[in-house]
């Protein structure tokens, strides 16, 4: 899920994305906890380029929060 719907925005910044290993850009936001993210990633946030399930509308929600957990866990 990662590569296919996460990795365009999370590996370049674009639209503000954090970057995939960026400590300090997930810093805050890893600190809001995982059940944020989870939400953050499924849902998107309004107001910001990040769009529902990163615009993958046939990833599951627990495709989605594990694509969410593996950019956390290598981005602390």
């Amino acid at each position: 899920v990662y590569n296919t719907a996460c990795l365009a925005c999370h590996s370049s910044g674009a639209g503000g994305a954090p970057k995939y290993g960026d400590v300090a850009a997930w810093a805050e936001r890893i600190a809001k906890g995982r059940d944020v993210l989870h939400t953050s990633g499924i849902k998107g946030i309004a107001g910001t380029a990040m769009m529902a399930k990163g615009g993958c509308m046939s990833c599951s929600d627990e495709e989605n929060m594990a694509a969410v957990d593996f950019m956390v866990d290598g981005s602390q």
